[in-house]
């Protein structure tokens, strides 16, 4: 009798698991297309906050516009009271000096503004380069993809940027002029997209150019990682470049 009970169970078990197995269904994997669909949503994403850093800067720039109109009626005031003998020659210096920095304040601001285009357009070149990477799968150290589009070198050794150093010296020899960097390191288009770019650093050249093609030899040759971007991105941003290191990651 315990042995039918036991052959019972056994059978009611085993059904079960069978039942189990089938009710199962298999670890769906992101597709290309869903991730493609993440890669335009956090394009999307980007293009909002760098509307928000460029309005930042632009209240910034207003605020220091202030400074330096007050700054300028002081100093006004001081030259008034310094020719009545009514401060000293030092006061008046101060005067001056303050109104010189509120005026660099305003200056660095407008550079700032004046380059937020050509960093939002090449970290959105990135992203996109990024979409388009997703098809292809992981790239083994050392190879090279080129596409319509960019260029991607895996490096062959390490890289720091402490080694920065040495492709400014082959940039300054072979063409007489300082090596065109546009961000080194972590800059603030990054850190408002959250972008690890701490070791990394952005080149302002045209990988299709005389200085691009020497440029991107000189780094394969050194079995240097880099991205290079010849498109823009239409009706968003055009800035062709060269990303020296490892592609940069949402943190």
């Amino acid at each position: 009798m315990r042995a039918v009970i036991l052959a019972g169970v056994f059978l009611t078990m085993s059904a079960d698991v069978r039942a189990q197995k089938k009710s199962r269904r298999p670890t769906s994997r992101r597709t290309p297309a869903s991730a493609s669909s993440e890669l335009d949503k956090l394009r999307k994403q980007y293009i909002e906050a760098t509307k928000e850093y460029k309005t930042s800067l632009e209240k910034l720039l207003l605020l220091y516009q202030k400074s330096v109109a007050k700054a300028d009626e002081r100093l006004a005031k001081s030259k008034q009271l310094f020719a009545e003998g009514l401060i000293s020659k030092n006061q008046l210096t101060e005067s001056e000096e303050a109104l010189a920095n509120a005026q660099l304040k305003v200056t660095e601001v407008q550079q700032q503004m004046a380059s937020a285009d050509s960093q939002i357009a090449e970290a959105l070149l990135e992203v996109e380069g990024e979409k388009q990477l997703a098809k292809f799968g992981p790239i083994r150290k050392g190879s090279l993809l080129r596409t319509t589009s960019f260029i991607r070198y895996n490096g062959a050794g390490g890289w720091s940027l402490s080694q920065a150093g040495k492709i400014q010296t082959f940039f300054q020899q072979a063409f007489n002029r300082p090596l065109p960097i546009a961000v080194f390191g972590q800059g603030p288009i990054h850190n408002q997209w959250r972008l690890d770019h701490r070791n990394a650093m952005d080149v302002s050249l045209n990988p299709d150019g005389a200085e691009g093609q020497a440029l991107i030899s000189f780094l394969q040759s050194n079995g240097i990682p880099f991205s290079a971007f010849r498109t823009a991105i239409p009706g968003v941003a055009t800035g062709p470049h060269i990303h020296i290191g490892m592609p940069s990651h949402r943190y």
